[in-house]
């Protein structure tokens, strides 16, 4: 019945949001309108797919209110390395909520936020 989910985030700039998505190593797969400020743009990095909407159109198009600040929803984002990811992305801009930490005994988190203040979680399986 349903297929191929995502998530879509409210920004108020969708340029500044898909280039921050786009330095993490995704990859624009839609963008309307097809030339100048985008409206909505997906972005996808392995079967993962994202959207980001402008708080405009979401209003003006579809009669909705959206909320583009504070902690809405959470990417998470696996890597190899949490701690050498996060220092590059903190020293790259990017705000951090929470450096690396253990959780669980088995994961090594660690929480920044993306330009609109999305928290973006990396994580690290931890060796047994």
């Amino acid at each position: 019945m349903f297929r191929e989910p995502q998530v879509v985030l409210f920004s108020p700039d969708v340029s500044r949001a898909t280039a921050f998505y786009a330095s993490l190593g995704f990859e624009e797969v839609f963008r309307t309108p097809a030339t100048g400020e985008p409206i909505h743009v997906d972005l996808a990095l392995d079967a993962y797919r994202i959207g980001i909407a402008s708080v405009d159109s979401t209003r003006d198009d579809h009669g909705l209110e959206p909320v583009a600040t504070g902690q809405r929803a959470a990417v998470v984002l696996w890597t190899d390395d949490v701690r050498s990811a996060y220092a590059e992305l903190v020293a790259a801009g990017a705000p951090g909520l929470q450096d690396p930490h253990e959780w669980l005994g088995r994961l090594l988190i660690a929480w920044l936020a993306d330009p609109d203040g999305n928290p973006v979680q990396i994580v690290q399986p931890l060796s047994p």
